[in-house]
């Protein structure tokens, strides 16, 4: 019998650890953390309203709890509530309004960064457009000038330049007469046994 009722105690005290349930402390309230389940001496700690609490223990008066940072103590069961208080969740969305805030200044900064990129990157390409038709035009332009060009050259194609028969007869002329000269120096020299008389 001794043994069922230690191992029943063994089982509750495992089942009550496992099964801790989280608790906040009530509204506008500080509570006081003891020592032991009695309110007769001096608390180690006021807790202030919305600290969250790990329920070890609880009886009609006393709740046996553990803080975040580990410590354990005893607190009034009748100021624990399982929902987080007002205050405290005015807090969490206070916080949660400032990180909503704070993003959509990134969003509004990286917007305007885009909008700034967007407007360069028209820019660039309304330059590029115009360059592009100023690229059309020169290529119409020496298309047209290269077609006038081959026309002058079919147009010319049997017939030589001016610049080109002028000189030709020249130097054709002035060869031709010093050909000649030797040619009569040569039938001069072999009549008079090679001398020459003119």
């Amino acid at each position: 019998m001794l043994k069922q009722a230690v191992l029943c105690l063994a089982l509750g005290l495992w089942a009550g650890s496992v099964c801790a349930e989280t608790v906040y402390v009530t509204d506008v309230l500080r509570l006081g953390l003891y020592d032991a389940p009695d309110s007769s001496d001096k608390p180690v700690e006021n807790l202030v309203s919305g600290t969250a609490l790990e329920v070890l223990e609880r009886d009609a008066s006393y709740a046996h709890v553990r803080l975040a940072d580990g410590r354990e103590g005893w607190v009034k069961a009748t100021y624990l509530v399982t929902d987080k208080p007002a205050s405290a969740r005015v807090l969490e969305l206070e916080a949660e309004v400032g990180g909503f805030e704070n993003a959509a200044a990134a969003a509004k900064s990286a917007q305007t960064a885009a909008e700034q990129e967007l407007a360069g990157l028209r820019g660039e390409l309304q330059s590029n457009t115009g360059s592009a038709e100023t690229i059309k035009e020169t290529i119409a332009r020496l298309e047209s000038e290269n077609q006038a060009h081959i026309e002058r050259l079919e147009m010319y194609r049997h017939t030589l330049p001016l610049a080109w028969v002028v000189p030709a007869l020249v130097v054709s002329l002035v060869a031709g007469f010093l050909v000649g000269l030797w040619w009569l120096d040569a039938l001069i020299r072999r009549r008079h046994g090679g001398f020459r008389v003119y």
